[in-house]
């Protein structure tokens, strides 16, 4: 399962710079990974680890601009096409669950 975060906030104030820089950064915190500006994906292990993210993310949002969510399984995000560019080959975001101690 993924929790697809997209968002459009407002960059006109420092104010509201503050804001984007702060919520981008919980994100990241949050094992969020970029895969287009404004566009960040996490892989979660179920729907219910995604309900409670998503719920999460609802305790920082800033005040102005648009947030959105999505939930994807990860067939519907391997089929994901690149028209240009390439995907990017980064661990975290992959669904394979091995541990190496």
């Amino acid at each position: 399962m993924r929790l697809m975060v997209m968002f459009d906030l407002p960059m006109e104030t420092s104010e509201q710079r503050k804001a984007y820089r702060i919520f981008r950064k919980k994100l990241i915190n949050e094992g969020f990974l970029m895969i287009q500006y404004s566009v960040y994906v996490r892989v979660c292990v179920n729907r219910k680890a995604a309900n409670f993210l998503e719920k999460r993310i609802s305790t920082f949002l800033p005040k102005e601009g648009i947030i959105q969510t999505l939930m994807l399984t990860e067939k519907q995000y391997n089929d994901m096409h690149f028209l240009v560019g390439k995907e990017k080959d980064d661990v975290r975001n992959s669904s394979e669950r091995t541990i190496i101690l």
